[in-house]
C-alpha cells in the first residue's frame, strides 16, 4: 500500500519532550501534522514504535464459523451464549456463528488470515453438541479468519495521549471489544483533541500512562 506509514518525525518541544511533526508513507510523501492517532489495530505497537513509545498490542488470531442446523431450536433466536470452555455461540440468521479462542493464542503475523479449522473440529463442535443436543447434526457453510488486536498487560483499550509525545493519541489494543466501544471511543477522542478534555464519559483509565508504570486495569472477560 502506498499509503501506508513508514516512519514518524519527532522534534523537540519547548517543555523538553518530543512532537510528532511529520509522517512518511511507503509512496515516499511526507505529511505534516499537529496531531497523529493511532488506530492501527494489531499493527499498532509498530506504530508507536516509530514514536519511542510502548504498546504491549499484538496481533492474535480469531476465526469465525458459520454453520446450519437440521434441528430447529426453540424460539427464534440464540443470544450470545458463551460455554465454560470460551465456546461462544449465537444467531448469524438463517444460520448460527460460533468460534473460541485457539489452545496455542499466541501473536501471529498480521498478515496471516488462515481459518484453523481443526479448532472446529476438535475444540468448538464438541463444546456445541454437549451444551446443546441439536448442535450434533449441523454443518459449517463457510468461515473467515481476523484479529484481535489484544493487549497483553490487561486485555483492555489503551486510549488517549502519550505523556512523553503529547500529541501522538492512541486507539489501540481493544482485545475482541472495538466494535462495541468504538462509539464511546470516538467521542471521547473528539472531545480531548478538540477540547483538551473528556467532557461525556471521562476514559482517563484506560491511559497509556497505565502502560507506562505497569498497572493493568483488567479486563476478563475475552473470548
Amino acid at each position: 500500500l502506498t499509503d501506508r506509514v513508514v516512519d514518524l518525525r519527532l522534534a523537540g518541544a519547548d517543555d523538553g519532550g518530543q512532537l510528532v511533526t511529520h509522517v512518511e508513507l511507503a509512496s515516499g510523501d511526507v505529511v505534516s501534522c499537529g496531531r497523529v492517532v493511532n488506530c492501527a489495530g494489531p499493527r499498532g505497537r509498530w506504530i508507536a514504535e516509530m514514536a519511542g513509545l510502548e504498546l504491549p498490542v499484538e496481533p492474535r488470531i480469531r476465526a469465525a464459523f458459520i454453520f446450519a442446523c437440521r434441528e430447529a431450536l426453540d424460539g427464534p433466536t440464540l443470544p450470545l451464549t458463551i460455554d465454560t470452555t470460551g465456546v461462544h455461540v449465537r444467531t448469524e440468521p438463517p444460520h448460527y456463528l460460533a468460534g473460541a479462542p485457539p489452545l496455542d493464542d499466541v501473536e501471529v503475523d498480521p498478515d496471516d488470515f488462515a481459518v484453523r479449522h481443526d479448532q472446529w473440529e476438535e475444540v468448538i463442535w464438541p463444546a456445541l453438541a454437549h451444551r446443546i443436543p441439536a448442535f450434533e447434526r449441523i454443518g459449517v457453510t463457510h468461515s473467515w479468519a481476523g484479529h484481535y488486536a489484544y493487549n497483553t498487560l490487561d486485555h483492555n483499550a489503551v486510549v488517549g495521549p502519550a505523556d512523553a509525545v503529547p500529541n501522538f493519541y492512541f486507539c489501540n489494543g481493544f482485545s475482541g471489544h472495538g466494535f462495541q466501544q468504538s462509539a464511546g471511543v470516538g467521542r471521547g477522542l473528539s472531545e480531548l483533541i478538540t477540547y483538551g478534555e473528556y467532557r461525556t464519559l471521562d476514559l482517563a483509565e484506560l491511559g497509556h500512562d497505565r502502560i507506562v508504570r505497569g498497572e493493568p486495569f483488567l479486563e476478563k472477560a475475552i473470548i
